[in-house]
């Protein structure tokens, strides 16, 4: 498998060294102590505390190898230095309409930024890959489950 850039904003960045420095320097040393403490008890086969403990580290150990693996593939990109605003590429702000003028107002983010009840779309998804070096006026056709849609730009904007 290739490894692509992770595209990701500063603000995104942020996030994922947030998340990974809270869970490894605050909620995993607090789990340790906790399962130290239960497996002084006695009996760890039939110890809550050891056993939730144990598969909640694993959790930890798992998401903290990934957000790892994420922040080393992360390519910070500025979309306010984006020289071209007339198209649509990373971190644009893009107005959609579809054939019975339903707008939607969708922002490309990187895919570890993604949320589509904000607006908010992965760099990958369909429909980004789909507007990717749009202008105002084209129409592109999107594959979705429901089926194949049509959109047009109706208007692109970046950041200040």
């Amino acid at each position: 498998m290739i490894d692509r850039p992770n595209y990701i904003t500063a603000a995104g960045y942020a996030r994922l060294h947030g998340e990974y420095d809270a869970l490894l320097s605050d909620e995993r040393p607090k789990l340790v102590e906790v399962i130290s403490w239960a497996a002084g008890n006695g009996d760890r086969s039939e110890n809550g505390d050891y056993i939730y403990g144990r598969k909640r580290l694993r959790e930890i150990d798992r998401r903290l190898g990934w957000l790892s693996k994420r922040m080393k593939a992360a390519k910070v990109i500025d979309p306010t230095r984006q020289e071209d605003h007339s198209r649509v590429y990373f971190g644009a702000t893009v107005t959609i309409a579809d054939a019975e003028d339903n707008e939607r107002i969708l922002t490309l983010t990187g895919d570890d930024e993604a949320d589509a009840s904000h607006g908010l779309v992965g760099w990958n998804s369909p429909i980004a890959r789909a507007l990717r070096g749009a202008a105002v006026g084209d129409v592109r056709r999107v594959e979705l489950p429901v089926g194949i849609k049509e959109y047009e730009v109706m208007g692109i904007r970046y950041p200040e």
